[in-house]
This record gives structure tokens, sequence and C-alpha cells, in this order.
């Protein structure tokens, strides 16, 4: 065989990497969508795997394990055939114009996934129950929508889950009590930007968080069970509450890098401890209302 043959033998291999069922649901989705621009390269006659932007496929069994759609012109809702890529372990819809509708149940149906980032959209309802179910999750974000009702606590089922953003939203409610009892990985919190209201339970208290970021909402009480001096915390917001407790009474981890506690009923100065004077802190309680508490 020439030289020319072995090529156009190897051409037809490649033409076939993209696995057919899954090519049919990308080009359903593309479809949903209304053919935009923004998937212009998933055409019918060229390979997904190696042709098609926004998607990975395995290098081995070459099927899709990320969908990746982000910063573009799309509207409509996401549409139900994401669920029918049984592989996929990253998706992401980020930053899209006109991405509207509730979260797709049928991510529900993705056991594999391990990457789920929905943020900057304009996705309305609430946070589905659902999601506590994938339990290879690593990152969840659903930040800059518009998502409503109260917060899950199935997410504290999440085993694996490093960082949980559900910031920029309308969420109402309290912080789920279940988030002091998370199972396996302590995550990341940010729930910054809602309208949270109540107080941050005590559960809270018993888990090592990395960073915490619960500021603009309503909470109210005492958040002194977010620090310790063995916790290993390096950034915490409580900005723009109505938190109330005495800071002068509290033993921050050396770990701090970050802490703002600005607009809030906390009185009180931060204790003169070698630990927390050596720990960069953003300290701010500048208040109307409020003598200033930082007392270095």
């Amino acid at each position: 065989m020439g030289s020319l043959g072995k090529v156009e033998m190897g051409y037809s291999r490649l033409k076939k990497l993209c696995n057919h069922h899954d090519k049919k649901v990308l080009l359903q989705i593309k479809q949903d969508f209304g053919n935009p621009y923004l998937l212009a390269s998933w055409k019918a006659d060229t390979d997904c795997c190696t042709q098609w932007y926004q998607v990975e496929c395995d290098s081995t069994t070459h099927r899709i394990i990320s969908l990746t759609i982000f910063a573009g012109n799309l509207s409509g809702e996401i549409p139900p055939a994401v669920g029918d890529l049984p592989y996929l372990q990253t998706l992401v819809f980020h930053k899209l114009t006109n991405v509207t509708g509730p979260i797709q149940p049928a991510i529900a149906k993705l056991k594999s996934l391990n990457f789920l980032r929905l943020s900057w959209l304009s996705l309305t309802g609430s946070v589905p129950d659902f999601l506590g179910q994938l339990k290879n999750l690593t990152f969840l974000d659903l930040a800059f929508n518009r998502l409503s009702g109260s917060i899950p606590s199935s997410l504290a089922l999440l085993p694996n889950l490093g960082a949980l953003h559900l910031d920029r939203n309308r969420l109402t409610g309290s912080i789920p009590e279940s988030f002091g009892a998370f199972q396996g990985n302590v995550p990341g919190l940010y729930l910054s930007h809602n309208q949270l209201s109540g107080k941050i339970p005590a559960s809270l208290g018993n888990l090592d968080f990395g960073a915490i970021d619960f500021s603009r909402n309503k909470l109210e009480g005492d958040a002194s069970i977010l620090f310790g001096p063995n916790k290993t915390t390096q950034i915490v917001d409580l900005s723009r509450n109505l938190l109330e407790f005495d800071l002068s009474k509290v033993a921050f981890q050396s770990s701090l890098t970050s802490l703002d506690i600005n607009h809030n009923k906390i009185y009180g100065s931060i204790p003169p401890d070698d630990s927390t004077r050596s720990a960069v802190l953003e300290c701010e309680l500048q208040q109307a209302l409020w003598e200033d508490s930082c007392g270095w």
C-alpha cells in the first residue's frame, strides 16, 4: 500500500473517533439552542473529538468527558440532552448572554460529574435537591444567577466537594444545619450577596473551613464559632450582616489572611496576641452606628 493510501486510512480512523451516540446528543443540544454561531464548529460531517470546540473526549474511549460552553451569545434553557452524556466529568455553562430557566433536572443522571459550573447566567428557580446525589462533585458553582428559595441540606452529602459557590443569587432562609456535618471534604463556602437570614448554625463550629464568605446577607447573632486557635481558615468575610458578638472574646486562628466584618453590630477589639497580629488581616469595622473595634 502506498503512503497516500496509509494517510487516507489514518484519516478515516480519525474521523471515526467520535462516539456516534455522543455526537448525536451534542447535535441535539446545538439544535435546542437554535444552532448558534458559538457552536459553529459542531458539524455533522466532522469529528467531535478532534474538530469541535467546547468539548473534550477521553483519550482512550473517545467518549465525551467535558462540555464547556462559555463567553458568548447563547439563548434558551439548558437542554435535557445534557443528561445523555453518561461519561461527562465536566459541565460548564458560564457567562452566556441569555441562558434561562431552571437548573436542568437531567443533570441528575450525570453520575461521573466532578466539576459543575452554571454561573453568570440568568437561571431561575431553586437550587435542586438532586445535586446532593452527584457524589463525585469536587466543585459546584451556581453563582451570579437569579436562583431563589432555600439552600438544600442535601448538599452536605457531597463527600468530595472542595468549593461551593451559591453567591450572587436571591436565596432566602437560613444556612442549613447540615453544613456543619459535611461528609468527607470540608468545602470553601461562598454564600454572599443573597438574602439569607437567621443565625449561623452552631454546627459550623465543628468543622475547619478553608474559606467562608457570608457577606451581604441578613444573618444575625454570634459568629464567633467560626474562629478558633486550632482552625486553619484563611479567609472570612462576614461583612454587611446583622451579626452581634464580643470580638475581644474571640480566639483567632493564626492562618487568617483576610478578615472582613464591617457593617455589623460587632463590638470589642481583636485580642492583642502575637499570632493574630502576624496575620495579614483586612479588618474593617467602619460603621455609622457602631464604634470602630479593630483595636490594633
